[in-house]
């Protein structure tokens, strides 16, 4: 396969988080005032004019307010901005009027782009700016009017910003745009403060009404609020409305102002007809002090206020709370009547689904909708529902279903990939994280978020043509929670005293979870109704460094049962023995091997949806497996680097377990070494499945297998899940054949996806190992489930269930056999796994061949457990030796152990006896726990000149003890193990 190069295919998508942190490049953060002591002393008021300017930001929740820097004359100003930097300059103009004039020219001459705003004491002043305009025009950006109150160098500053953000921001975060058209300084300096103070307050309220938010959120968020844009002329308004006309949030515009250089009665009236014919139902307030223009604004479909009015703030106020939809919004009927009301964009959308079709209609036609979605920032949902007529639909349903689509579609937009604090409404997708409690997501969890956010960042349909690429739905509880429920139920020193672990776990089982949590945890049930997978995640889990796979509990649910207080309680028990088996036997024996104290281990807890469909009531997919991106046991022309997969029918269980699955190579999914004999005999037998139907069962007693079940692979026949899975030996022609219409034994194959590529399978694990093991910088293992039934756009789904590292060192031991003393060799292994030398270990346990029988191999598993026990007393690492596969859940195949029963083991080593099967162990969690922790594999097929145990050597050797099946050896001084990865070839030699 051609190499995916994973910086050209990974598309980072910016959240509105990192948009907000990007919006108002231009911050006004210090201001050099000129004034004369006495304009200066008539606003500052004996020293007030700091508070008062601060005082004014924070009500406004603005968290920076711009620092003053007062100077009183002309040359005083050139020495300060010779000295420092300042974003803008105000000038003062008192009684002296044309200083302002040649300072504002100095100014230019020397930073031409720095902001002049002239500041004028009183009305009767503003005849004289008038007057030297032209003078002025290149010199002095805007003149105010002070109006006594402070509020106006809010509004200068904003004025400033805005101006100069407008492109940037419109262009990255599509801020909103509010037009006021007016060339009255008298009126816009009464005006913009009033706006401002309008529009801060209610873009406040609507973050508010957003719900849970942090405080840095809100900062960012308040950014986001519409611009403000000030312009004196109809074709300066003209230029804003023709190139923001998709960020227009409304248009305030004056009657009479100048067009083409010359004062026109008509501009204003004219500038909102111009707006209206774009057919963007942008609403327009017309203001005038001539009452007589209130028809005027009737004529073009505009509101109307009265500059002169003693209520011109509430009536500012009045238009953007009820017209530019900062309010809540109010669904009514076609006579106005009030049917119900939506304060958030939850709400609103959940409303939306009941309203009568007349509220719909009534709104639609009045555009509301969008208006409403514009102030809360919404722009691209906004802007879809604005393209649409109601014309365009064939009835009131449909408008209703494109309106909840056009939702829906914009909410995963904005949260794919992301990890999303709890809502109801946002769990049933698997389009991103849901976090229902604080704190690390720890080991699985952050292995799925990453997952998460990397199928929405690449275009998989481009690279993996036929099927969908996907997680499950998945839901993640914070280790925090683990504290709180720690805390709540005063466990902290009874857990960690207290080695008994069924007493542990009962104080879990008896606890109560925080009751935030448990509301959360009712509400999500009441979305997700299908079966549900509760896995651990501890803190160490599958983390790159630590290796505890497999250890914990995963316990499946069919969440099917009518009372949802049932389901409730099921769930709540999983959570609790999933926090209480950090403390299981099993957990205890890791922590011991790893050197890390219990103490320091906290549990999340993943809620995820099952993948698969239910048949004759039993829940499985069609295909579980697991695949690594470096194979230790690569054969014919397969190189390590081309990784391996193994899968099998039903659920995942069946393949981490070890059990006979089907092992293939993604880059070369039709080679296969093993005969047709061989094949038939390895091949999947059974499979497991949820049982749907049992009601009743307890997870205390039972355990994870409380509800999972093994069925014969007949079942999954019946099922119709064989179809593509399964080949039929054919008696006649000795072959099998990928027809299930014959009669024959069934060989679990996978021929029709693997040989035939009737489902891209083996290209999508190849694709994906490959881009994994680039993103993670080392090669990794994932988990996966295959759904078989048409999903989106009418194909299969590849779900990603869980990725981790699989750490190994560099490649860096070189034998060179000729150099090897073939006398003094122990064992030597053409296949082997693992890297680097050994010199500290002197034991070594074997099985004594002649006591070996098939049917006693539980019985081994003890008998090794309790020798390894002994060696972890005594602190001493050991070379393990024995037939068949180790760590297997089929007994008949190897020795069924336990990680934890042979974790001091430095090399494992598997030998081949006749009539007994050998190949790599495929039980992921062992060997995952294997390659971690470096400890060297080896597979030794029979006695040859490559491949061999010297068992005259060991026979020579200290007895230090033998039980019944296995012997314990010590030499005399430690052996050398060598391990070179890259030839997977080992040696084990004494001195």
């Amino acid at each position: 396969m051609e190499e995916v190069s994973i910086s050209k295919i990974y598309k980072r998508k910016k959240s509105d988080r990192d948009i907000f942190q990007e919006l108002m490049p231009f911050k006004v953060k210090e201001i050099l005032l000129i004034a004369t002591y006495y304009d200066a002393y008539t606003i500052v008021r004996e020293g007030q004019f700091s508070d008062k300017i601060v005082g004014e930001y924070l009500q406004l929740n603005l968290y920076a307010a711009p620092r003053f820097t007062s100077v009183a004359t002309n040359e005083e100003a050139t020495e300060a901005l010779d000295k420092r930097n300042f974003d803008v300059v105000i000038i003062m103009a008192g009684l002296d009027k044309e200083s302002p004039l040649e300072l504002s020219q100095q100014i230019k001459k020397v930073q031409p782009d720095i902001p002049v705003l002239v500041l004028v004491n009183n009305n009767s002043d503003l005849a004289f700016f008038d007057r030297a305009a032209d003078k002025i025009k290149n010199n002095i950006d805007r003149v105010f009017v002070w109006n006594g109150s402070t509020k106006i160098f809010m509004a200068m500053t904003k004025y400033v910003e805005d101006k100069l953000n407008l492109e940037p921001d419109t262009k990255i975060g599509d801020v909103r745009v509010i037009l006021l058209v007016e060339d009255s300084v008298k009126y816009y300096s009464r005006y913009l403060p009033l706006l401002y103070t309008s529009v801060m307050t209610q873009t406040q309220k609507v973050i508010s009404d957003e719900g849970e938010i942090d405080e840095l959120h809100k900062i960012l968020k308040m950014r986001a609020r519409p611009k403000v844009i000030l312009v004196s002329t109809y074709e300066d308004a003209v230029e804003v409305v023709d190139k923001y006309l998709e960020n227009l949030l409304c248009v305030i515009s004056d009657v009479r102002f100048a067009r083409e250089g010359i004062l026109d009665n008509d501009s204003g009236v004219d500038l909102i007809k111009y707006v209206q014919e774009k057919n963007m139902k942008i609403p327009c307030l017309m203001q005038s002090h001539d009452t007589d223009n209130a028809i005027r604004a009737m004529q073009v479909d505009a509101d109307f206020i009265n500059k002169n009015s003693d209520t011109l703030a509430l009536d500012i106020y009045n238009f953007i709370y009820t017209k530019l939809g900062f309010g809540d919004f109010v669904f009514r009927n076609q006579s106005g009547t009030k049917v119900a009301i939506a304060k958030s964009m939850d709400e609103f959308e959940e409303k939306l689904k009941y309203v009568p079709d007349e509220s719909l209609l009534f709104h639609s036609k009045r555009n509301g909708i969008s208006t409403w979605l514009m102030a809360r920032g919404e722009i691209n949902v906004a802007k879809k529902l604005r393209r649409y007529q109601i014309e365009d639909f064939k009835s009131v349903k449909d408008l209703r279903k494109f309106c909840l689509n056009v939702f829906e579609s914009s909410r995963i937009k904005q949260l794919r990939g992301r990890i999303i604090k709890f809502r109801p409404n946002i769990v049933n997708s698997n389009h991103y994280v849901v976090r229902l409690g604080a704190g690390s997501l720890g080991g699985k969890g952050r292995g799925l978020a990453f997952l998460s956010n990397f199928i929405e960042n690449i275009y998989f349909a481009k690279l993996i043509k036929d099927i969908n690429i996907s997680i499950p739905k998945t839901a993640i509880i914070g280790v925090e929670e683990y504290d709180n429920f720690i805390e709540k139920n005063n466990l902290y020193d009874k857990i960690y005293l207290d080695k008994n672990y069924k007493k542990v776990r009962d104080l879990f089982t008896k606890g109560d979870l925080p009751e935030k949590l448990k509301k959360r945890l009712r509400l999500y049930l009441e979305e997700m109704t299908g079966p549900i997978a509760v896995r651990s995640s501890g803190l160490f889990e599958d983390s790159l460094m630590q290796p505890f796979a497999g250890v914990y509990a995963t316990y499946l649910l069919p969440n099917n049962h009518q009372d949802i207080e049932e389901r409730f309680a099921q769930l709540e028990t999983a959570i609790k023995l999933i926090y209480a088996s950090i403390f299981s036997p099993d957990a205890q024996s890791y922590f011991s091997a790893v050197d890390y104290k219990i103490e320091e281990e906290k549990m999340a807890v993943i809620i995820q949806e099952v993948v698969g469909q239910e048949s004759n009531g039993r829940f499985y997919p069609n295909i579980s497996g697991v695949a690594q991106s470096y194979n230790y046991y690569p054969f014919s022309y397969m190189k390590p680097e081309d990784g391996f997969a193994v899968i099998a029918i039903g659920l995942g269980k069946y393949v981490v377990g070890g059990e006979k699955t089907h092992r293939f190579c993604p880059e070369h999914p039709k080679l296969q070494l093993a005969s047709i004999e061989d094949q038939m005999k390895d091949s999947q037998k059974y499979f497991y499945a949820i049982n749907m139907q049992k009601d009743d069962f307890d997870l205390v007693k039972d355990g994870e297998d409380a509800v999972t079940i093994k069925y014969d692979l007949s079942d999954a026949e019946k099922d119709g899940n064989l179809l593509h899975c399964a080949s039929v030996y054919d008696y006649q022609n000795d072959r099998l054949e990928p027809d299930l219409n014959l009669r024959g034994p069934r060989v679990v194959d996978f021929a029709n996806i693997l040989k035939y590529n009737q489902v891209p399978i083996a290209h999508a694990l190849s694709v994906l190992l490959t881009i994994f093991k680039q993103a993670m910088g080392a090669p990794v293992e994932i988990e996966f489930a295959v759904d078989l039934t048409k999903g989106k756009n009418m194909l299969p789904t590849f779900h990603l269930l869980q990725i981790k590292p699989l750490i190994r060192q560099e490649m860096s031991i070189d034998i060179d056999m000729s150099k090897v003393n073939k006398e003094k060799l122990v064992l030597l292994a053409s296949k082997g796994m693992g890297n680097g030398k050994v010199d500290s270990v002197q034991d070594i346990i074997y099985m004594d061949i002649d006591k070996f029988d098939r049917t006693k191999t539980e019985e081994m598993a003890l008998e090794i457990e309790n020798l390894n026990q002994k060696m972890r007393e005594q602190d001493r690492k050991y070379v393990l030796i024995g037939p068949g596969r180790w760590g297997t859940r089929d007994k008949f195949t190897g020795i069924p152990v336990l990680w934890s029963q042979i974790s001091n083991a430095k090399v494992i080593v598997e030998q081949g006896l006749e009539d007994f099967p050998l190949d790599a162990s495929l039980g992921s969690h062992f060997f995952h726990n294997v390659t971690s922790m470096n400890v060297g594999y080896f597979s030794i097929r029979g006695n040859t000149e490559q491949s061999f145990v010297n068992m005259d050597v060991l026979g020579k050797q200290k007895l230090v003890e033998q039980i019944h099946y296995f012997r314990h050896v010590r030499f005399k001084e430690p052996l050398e193990i060598l391990m070179d990865g890259k030839k997977q070839a080992s040696v084990i030699s004494f001195k």
